[in-house]
């Protein structure tokens, strides 16, 4: 079995920054998203999906799009623990991802589609994270992010 959170713990000390280290991929809780604003090196949001017991992650540098025709970069990360959608904080200063993360916005998601290419969600967030989003595989762990429907 593969350990889908090796990189994310590779990446980090449970001695030098506060967020969470489980173990494990511990199990599914439901169809939860969030999204952080991470003031790190450069300003961008972390947009996460749960899915087979972790949180699939992209990083938006210009976070979600508004308008149907304007897409925006989301680059892969690693995978992170279903324990970082509360995750607010600050990481320290010489660390992986060093900044400030604060919770944008969170909820629960309908999956419309998921495969290696595209990835179709449809977005019931607390706040301004409403909406059906695609994600559509370019190149590496390159991605496009694509709002489906006009903003409400």
């Amino acid at each position: 079995m593969t350990d889908r959170l090796s990189r994310y713990r590779a990446k980090r000390s449970s001695e030098r920054t506060p967020e969470p280290m489980p173990s494990d991929a511990t199990g599914q809780r439901g169809a939860t998203f969030v999204i952080q604003e991470h003031h790190a090196r450069r300003l961008h949001w972390d947009f996460r999906l749960e899915r087979e017991g972790v949180l699939v992650s992209w990083a938006l540098p210009k976070g979600l799009p508004t308008d149907p025709k304007k897409n925006h970069l989301a680059v892969q990360t690693e995978d992170h623990p279903l324990e970082y959608a509360t995750f607010e904080g600050e990481i320290p200063r010489g660390e992986y991802g060093a900044g400030t993360v604060t919770i944008w916005d969170h909820g629960t998601y309908v999956c419309e589609r998921w495969d290696d290419r595209e990835v179709k969600v449809v977005l019931h967030g607390k706040g301004p994270a409403q909406g059906r989003y695609a994600l559509i595989h370019t190149h590496d762990n390159n991605w496009l992010i694509h709002r489906m429907d006009p903003a409400r």
